[in-house]
């Protein structure tokens, strides 16, 4: 993992091997990072995806491994939860034949290559766990 900060921009290079969700809090821990929004693209080969059931409140996962997957889109932002870095992600990634899954990201492995901008945001927003909804929200 390789990153670079640009007067409120950074872009981060995730390397093969590495996790993405890990690389990001290293970097943003390292460049005190506390309110950002974040894009991306790249490959993996080993995907946790989630999707929030309204109903139950909970998470239903999928891990997709042994194949290759391209990257479209890595979309969220970063955070903050009792003062600690939160990192809310969303990805969208299809196989060889462009069958294309997404959902909110709980883990990725890098395979290939992955590119992330940042737009940082001088100031922090903070999370707090909504009961009626059954997730932590921004609080303003």
């Amino acid at each position: 993992m390789q990153g670079k900060i640009f007067n409120g921009k950074a872009v981060l290079r995730v390397d093969v091997g590495e996790e993405v969700i890990e690389s990001i809090l290293k970097f943003i821990e390292e460049n005190n990072i506390k309110l950002a929004s974040v894009s991306g693209i790249g490959a993996s080969n080993n995907l946790t995806v989630g999707l929030f059931n309204t109903e139950t409140k909970e998470y239903i996962t999928n891990t997709y491994s042994g194949k290759d997957y391209e990257i479209t889109s890595f979309m969220g932002n970063i955070t903050t939860k009792d003062g600690e870095p939160y990192i809310h992600l969303h990805v969208t990634f299809s196989d060889v034949q462009q069958t294309t899954f997404g959902g909110h990201l709980n883990k990725c492995v890098i395979s290939g290559a992955c590119e992330l901008f940042f737009d940082i945001v001088d100031g922090t927003v903070e999370r707090y766990f909504d009961k009626k909804i059954g997730l932590n929200t921004l609080k303003f």
